[in-house]
């Protein structure tokens, strides 16, 4: 307990720890709403790349959660400044949804593709794996070419499944990925959960340090490895 009372800052996952669909868990609405009272800040952290920063607002404040802009961080956002820092300029392939797409584009990425996964480039030099709930064949077929003539494999996430409600799941990034590595040879770069370097970004931005900030989850392996 002394632990968490000493915690500035609280990463709290979104998909099966606050909410499962629609369906919001009991005091999670009002756990969220007593974080300014207690002088503690929160950032709502997730894995899913599947859609965008603007989406997950739109999202938390109709399930009835407290959410400015700044309480938002997604693997998505993530890639977006890793590839900037990692790869600036570099020409990418992006196997993600729409909104994957336009997040990426939004931190100025040089993406060969379209939306829907159209490309006429026969190289590049980075293939970037979402979580791709809008995955057609196309799609695998170009991120193999491109993995096995060199280019350079960048995943969002490494969860196997996405949880959904009556029990059921989605395969998620980590499993799309395990094809891609099977077919190419390539093993994937994965910048969300338990990568550190989504919460170093966080802490980078708000300034507090490492020590203080708990990661809340429902997930051994991408929550709690943080």
């Amino acid at each position: 307990m002394d632990k968490l009372k000493n915690c500035e800052l609280f990463l709290f996952d979104m998909d099966g720890t606050l909410y499962l669909g629609d369906d919001v868990y009991e005091g999670a609405r009002e756990l969220m709403s007593d974080f300014p009272r207690m002088g503690k800040q929160y950032i709502y952290l997730t894995n899913n790349s599947s859609r965008a920063g603007e989406d997950y607002i739109t999202r938390l404040r109709r399930l009835g959660f407290p959410c400015e802009r700044e309480n938002v961080f997604t693997s998505g956002m993530a890639t977006g400044m890793y590839l900037n820092q990692r790869y600036p300029g570099a020409s990418v392939y992006i196997a993600g949804t729409k909104a994957f797409h336009r997040e990426l584009k939004s931190y100025g990425i040089h993406l060969v593709n379209d939306e829907l996964g159209h490309t006429d480039a026969d190289t590049v030099d980075v293939v970037v794996q979402g979580f791709d709930t809008e995955l057609v064949y196309e799609k695998l077929e170009r991120a193999c070419h491109f993995l096995r003539r060199g280019a350079a494999f960048i995943a969002a996430n490494p969860d196997w499944v996405c949880p959904m409600p009556a029990d059921e799941v989605l395969p998620d990034c980590g499993s799309i990925c395990a094809l891609l590595t099977a077919s190419s040879g390539k093993e994937p770069t994965y910048i969300g959960k338990p990568n550190r370097n989504m919460v170093d970004v966080i802490s980078a931005m708000t300034g507090i340090p490492n020590e203080k900030i708990c990661c809340v989850g429902d997930r051994l392996y991408t929550d709690i490895a943080v």
